[in-house]
């Protein structure tokens, strides 16, 4: 079933939510007590199960948290508007699609300010969607990257867009450290200001790396733009296959015959865009689902490794402990302890 619904619609449902919560004293918007400025707000039921959480670190610089699980497939409306602010949208899990971009997993969008034309935007049920995002007003943005003319580098301008005209946007792959920093940004173990002050550490650390690449892309120092766009795509697409298919991947040849390349381009390709080979990569999302679902589902270690592909409870136990320090149990238990 695919769920169709205008962002006014989709803005109203959460209104009706908000005052529903405001008249329950049982429940908060409030996960830190200690921080008027972080707001959560619950999806609305008839949609799905989550939330949406709003942080304002300072003035110009927010994070958006979203954890939800759509009932159905939702495609929502949206009118033409003004985007005054820089984002940076990065998705543990699920997809978006419209015009402009298709993101998902480990993927980012990367939007600036003008604007944002009339689009469709299409959400997967297929599984849970977590997103993290940054909003850097441009005068943020000037502060830390701006010469003593005050003017950017020519590689941030298209950032900065005129209001009357449609916004800059790019979509790439999450590096291993923009993955590990947006994770640590989900994670924040902190509360009061020492939460805002690691926040705001994380969100500004994620928007240099997004500056380095930026700058390597203007000055054509970036591989992964160098590939031809139509190989780009087979290669994205060879992505998406093996990760629909944790269970059973099919080989390199197959997998390369899918997509339209041969085995060489796509293993040189896979590199080229997401810094593995494509079975490495594979074995680095597996371990890290695995992760996430030992962090948020109450789930036994076999059926965790069995939803992210691995068919030897021992193989997947040694593999957890090789990348991340601690057997899958003592993993578990440990972020029981102190989340």
């Amino acid at each position: 079933m695919t769920i169709t619904i205008s962002q006014q619609a989709l803005n109203d449902l959460f209104q009706e939510t908000v005052e529903r919560y405001l008249r329950s004293a049982s429940l908060t918007q409030h996960p830190d007590p200690e921080d008027p400025l972080d707001v959560m707000y619950k999806y609305p039921q008839p949609l799905g199960q989550g939330y949406w959480r709003n942080i304002q670190l300072r003035q110009g610089l927010e994070l958006t948290i979203g954890d939800l699980q759509l009932r159905d497939r939702m495609v929502t409306k949206h009118p033409e508007q003004e985007r005054q602010d820089i984002q940076y949208h990065f998705h543990f899990s699920g997809r978006h699609e419209d015009r402009r971009a298709s993101i998902g997993s480990g993927e980012y969008g990367l939007f600036g300010i003008g604007i944002d034309p009339h689009r469709t935007c299409d959400c997967s049920d297929r599984q849970p969607y977590l997103e993290a995002i940054v909003h850097i007003k441009p005068e943020v943005l000037y502060s830390f990257a701006s010469n003593q003319a005050g003017e950017l580098p020519p590689a941030l301008q298209p950032w900065i867009g005129q209001l009357d005209r449609e916004h800059y946007c790019r979509r790439g792959n999450a590096s291993l450290a923009m993955q590990r920093v947006a994770r640590q940004i989900v994670q924040c173990p902190y509360q009061g200001i020492a939460k805002r002050l690691y926040l705001e550490s994380k969100a500004l650390e994620l928007m240099t790396m997004l500056v380095v690449e930026e700058i390597e892309i203007w000055e054509g120092r970036n591989e992964s733009y160098s590939l031809k766009p139509d190989v780009v795509e087979r290669v994205h697409h060879a992505r998406e296959i093996l990760l629909r298919r944790l269970d059973n991947p099919p080989s390199l040849i197959a997998l390369a015959q899918q997509v339209g390349l041969n085995s060489r381009a796509l293993k040189e390709g896979f590199r080229t865009c997401f810094g593995k080979p494509a079975f490495a990569y594979l074995h680095h999302y597996r371990l890290e689902q695995a992760r996430q679902l030992l962090e948020t589902k109450e789930m036994k270690v076999a059926e965790v490794a069995a939803a992210v592909g691995f068919n030897n409870q021992s193989y997947f136990a040694e593999a957890f402990r090789k990348k991340f320090g601690f057997n899958p149990k003592a993993y578990q238990m440990q972020r029981k302890k102190f989340f």
